[in-house]
């Protein structure tokens, strides 16, 4: 697996909008239905990834409690599904389904999505506030596989609680996400 981290961009810039396949419902949809009022998180993740699935029961609990908070959460998988059938939509529908996801996980066929993101990794996790703006770009915690440290979604929660708190959040001490490299289609 290759450890790659977040790509460090300058922060306040606009969600770039997409309208991917829901996995699970099989409808289209969009940057503008997902990101209502308050803050979002976009994670881009896939199935297989060690880092994903060392995360991801934790994650999915976290989003259920910051939905309920008035958090929207979306999930997006772009890697390429030739040279990765584990990352397939049936895959992807099945894994949402199992862990009971209660946001949507989309599918980024033409990688156009995770390349306007400037996604590198999986988890790659952005955070905007209400108005769209980029204002988190970094890891969910510190947790990696195998370094015994707990996953408790420290850093994310933190961001979060500051926006629903009305603050803004700083830009320094925003540690880049680290993870599988997004599995890019042969050009």
């Amino acid at each position: 697996m290759a450890r790659t981290p977040t790509t460090s961009v300058p922060l306040g810039f606009e969600a770039p909008s997409f309208a991917l396949l829901d996995t699970v419902s099989g409808a289209m949809r969009s940057r503008d239905e997902i990101m209502t009022d308050g803050p979002t998180v976009v994670v881009f993740m896939c199935n297989h990834c060690p880092f994903v699935v060392h995360i991801l029961p934790d994650f999915v609990a976290f989003a259920g409690e910051y939905m309920a908070r008035g958090v929207n959460v979306v999930a997006i998988s772009s890697n390429d599904v030739e040279g990765y059938p584990m990352d397939s939509p049936d895959l992807m529908k099945s894994l949402a389904e199992e862990l009971d996801f209660g946001f949507p996980y989309l599918y980024d066929e033409s990688q156009e999505v995770a390349r306007a993101y400037e996604a590198a990794c999986t988890p790659d996790f952005s955070v905007f506030d209400a108005d769209r703006k980029c204002v988190y770009r970094g890891q969910f915690d510190g947790a990696r596989p195998g370094n015994d440290v707990p996953v408790t979604g420290a850093d994310m929660r933190r961001v979060l609680d500051q926006l629903l708190a009305g603050g803004a959040v700083p830009e320094e001490g925003q540690i880049p996400s680290l993870g599988c490299n997004i599995k890019w289609k042969p050009e």
